[in-house]
């Protein structure tokens, strides 16, 4: 947990809003991978390691805000 409390929130966030939405046209990646994950066409190795790199970047700031909405709370 010392690494994530390590990481800057703005870093965090401005990882999630580029890392974690590029490319942002004609939709962001994340959001078609996410829609081809719930249609069932998500099985290509690619598309399964594409959806967790764009993943990735939210799921780091959503574990820090709750990290710190349990320290404080």
């Amino acid at each position: 947990m010392e690494i994530l409390d390590r990481i800057p929130m703005n870093i965090a966030v401005l990882a999630a809003l580029t890392l974690g939405l590029a490319p942002f046209f004609p939709e962001p990646h994340l959001w078609e991978k996410l829609k081809m994950l719930v249609a069932g066409t998500l099985v290509r190795p690619l598309d399964i390691f594409d959806l967790m790199l764009h993943a990735a970047p939210w799921a780091v700031l959503i574990a820090k805000l709750i990290r710190m909405a349990l320290l404080r709370g």
